[in-house]
């Protein structure tokens, strides 16, 4: 299967395919992602202003870090859900093959994410 960029308000993103057993977060993970999701994109709003009022740069690339750092966050938590249910089922149902996919997905993802 062939994926093509698309742009996105001047960044172009590419879709990763989904894989793996579709199970929603817990609720409580999900409802705090959101909300740091929400938190996240207002400072990315932050962040144009700050462009567009022609504010220091020093001060924008700090903005930028604590984006970057919120985002982190928002990773980890999602990855911790992850490990919780997905990678936790494949370990107890007993099958090699799903144990060792989920541990290989994890890496891959865990090694993009350091890039």
């Amino acid at each position: 299967m062939r994926f093509l960029a698309k742009p996105l308000g001047g960044i172009f993103l590419t879709p990763i395919p989904s894989t793996g057993i579709r199970q929603g977060m817990k609720q409580d993970a999900k409802l705090s992602t959101l909300k740091r999701l929400s938190r996240i994109e207002g400072q990315v709003r932050g962040l144009s202003k700050m462009l567009e009022e022609d504010r220091y740069c020093i001060d924008v690339v700090t903005q930028i870090s604590a984006v970057r750092a919120a985002l982190r966050k928002v990773e980890e938590e999602i990855l911790r859900d992850h490990v919780a249910h997905c990678v936790e089922h494949a370990i107890a149902s007993g099958n090699k093959q799903e144990q060792r996919g989920k541990v290989a997905e994890l890496m891959d993802v865990l090694a993009r994410s350091n890039r």
